[in-house]
């Protein structure tokens, strides 16, 4: 189990702040989906394309929200972020149509992209030597916060009622705002000055690129647990619903009790590729065993069902891991909110794409479209460590380039101020150098 309270007072702020958060955060994870299906009515479709578009519109937000983060005080811009939520999803009790849903849903998801993106800074700055580390923490952390979620929204799952679900949506609301709040005891972290050259440096690193494009592939597998599970659980098996807070319960309590063991294995780039294609190996399988869950007998379908997510389970710790590490070891550090907010394009890509490819396969095609949803992560992580491998030559490259570039600046500027380079002759008297002379030194 991972310790209660981190040692510093900043981390600690920072630690509650993302637990009140996530409380809320468990409240719509676990029934967020059929709060809209099975309270407002929405078409499971319309449903998964609206948490699509929710998911373009995050996409650009988060590298433009982490680089305000990086040159204005990351606290701040972090404390905003989460305003926007709570109001967004304060407005999910007005959504009672498909393009009302679309601006709420759209709203909340691009500030939470924007709040990852400039909270990076501040893990990074209060996170100690392995700011990778801090964030395995947080996620346990995150974890207690989303299994507290959970047991009052299979209260509201249970009921099926619309009161109980708006209810729910509130509760979610007032824990965004309360996070923003316990922020204000957080102190500000100083922007980091600019190293100069192109603004957009994240979004010209191209094997940076790739892998977030791969992580965001992978990053469809919380959207099994969030979207694919409650709706397969609910149309196509005998289990009981309130498994569906089950799984959520016991997917909570492994991240809790390893993903900071976890993170402490993955302690470089390398080890983060490998442990990215153990997890598409893990979500094979965990798929594998979803789809024949379908049309047995209640207890059996529970069972298969329970084991599925334990398994999930596993590959998700992988997953996560292998994220925060190359995330981290392979971003400049006066660049973090942006690199950081260019990664969380992968989240992105994954809230954009991934419930309607879900509902696609899974739903609607049935038990062929788990096996294929394994295929794809598992070949996603068998290509993650050849991507691991170019990032790293590229950062050498660029370090190598950066080195070079601050002696050439020193060069010239010895020159400009007329520094004479010497060198002693036999007698022990300076005289300027060959070189020198040549120059006219």
């Amino acid at each position: 189990m991972p310790k209660l309270m981190p040692d510093s007072g900043p981390q600690r702020v920072i630690a509650a702040s993302n637990f009140v958060y996530t409380v809320g955060s468990g409240l719509y994870l676990t029934a967020g989906v059929l709060y809209f299906t099975e309270a407002v009515h929405l078409p499971a479709t319309q449903v998964g394309l609206g948490l699509g578009i929710a998911g373009v519109v995050s996409l650009a937000v988060g590298i433009a929200v982490g680089h305000l983060a990086d040159r204005h005080g990351a606290r701040g811009v972090y404390a905003i972020t989460l305003v926007v939520q709570a109001l967004a999803t304060a407005g999910f009790v007005l959504a009672d149509g498909f393009w009302p849903f679309v601006i709420a849903v759209g709203t909340a998801t691009g500030a939470k992209a924007a709040g990852l993106a400039a909270r990076s800074p501040l893990i990074r700055h209060y996170g100690g030597d392995r700011p990778q580390e801090f964030r395995a923490y947080l996620r346990a952390v995150t974890n207690v916060g989303i299994s507290l979620g959970a047991l009052l929204a299979g209260w509201a799952v249970q009921v099926g009622t619309l009161p109980a679900y708006q209810l729910l949506v509130i509760g979610n609301a007032v824990a965004f705002a309360a996070s923003a709040a316990i922020l204000i005891y957080l102190p500000p972290v100083k922007p980091v000055p600019s190293a100069g050259g192109p603004r957009w440096i994240a979004l010209r690193d191209r094997p940076y690129l790739l892998l977030t494009a791969l992580d965001g592939i992978m990053a469809v597998q919380f959207k099994v647990l969030t979207v694919a599970i409650p709706l397969w659980l609910v149309t196509a098996t005998t289990a009981p619903r309130w498994l569906i807070s089950g799984t959520m319960l016991i997917n909570t309590t492994i991240v809790i009790a390893l993903q900071i063991r976890a993170s402490r294995s993955v302690n470089s780039p390398a080890a983060g590729g490998t442990a990215y294609r153990r997890a598409g190996v893990a979500f094979l399988v965990s798929c594998s065993l979803i789809s024949l869950s379908a049309g047995i007998p209640a207890w059996a379908a529970a069972t298969l069902l329970l084991a599925a997510m334990v398994i999930h389970t596993i590959g998700e710790l992988w997953h996560s891991a292998a994220g925060f590490e190359v995330s981290f070891a392979l971003a400049p550090q006066h660049a973090t909110g942006q690199y950081l907010g260019v990664f969380g394009l992968g989240a992105g890509l994954a809230e954009a794409l991934g419930p309607s490819l879900l509902i696609s396969l899974c739903i609607t095609w049935g038990r062929p479209g788990w096996y294929v949803v394994g295929a794809l992560f598992t070949l996603t992580g068998l290509a993650a460590p050849l991507a691991v491998r170019w990032a790293q030559r590229h950062q050498q490259a660029q370090q190598i380039g950066s080195d070079a570039g601050l002696g050439d600046k020193f060069s010239h500027a010895a020159w400009r101020a007329g520094v004479v380079m010497t060198v002693s002759n036999s007698t022990g008297v300076s005289r300027p150098s060959a070189a020198c002379r040549r120059r006219r030194w």
